[in-house]
């Protein structure tokens, strides 16, 4: 679980006006922080199968606002891929 200042902090880097909190492009960055932080957690705990669940639906979460983002607004889609280091 992430603490409220890094939380903050990756909103502050994505959001597109001051209260933006919940746009596509800060819930894709949410999610993949949270993403990387639960494999760590995997590579140690490798038959933690709840968390490797709520992994799996983070990473079908992500994917859907990932083409959603893509058909709405390219331009931001791709800046957001390569901010994140996400693959195409």
């Amino acid at each position: 679980m992430m603490d409220v200042k890094e939380k903050s902090k990756i909103i502050d880097k994505l959001k597109s006006h001051e209260r933006d909190t919940g746009s596509a492009r800060v819930q894709i960055a949410l999610f993949t922080e949270e993403i990387s932080r639960l494999s760590k957690h995997l590579k140690s705990h490798p038959k933690d199968n709840h968390s490797r669940r709520g992994l799996l639906k983070m990473v079908a979460k992500r994917k859907r606002l990932l083409d959603y983002l893509s058909r709405e607004d390219e331009k931001t889609h791709g800046e957001i891929i390569k901010k994140l280091g996400l693959k195409k």
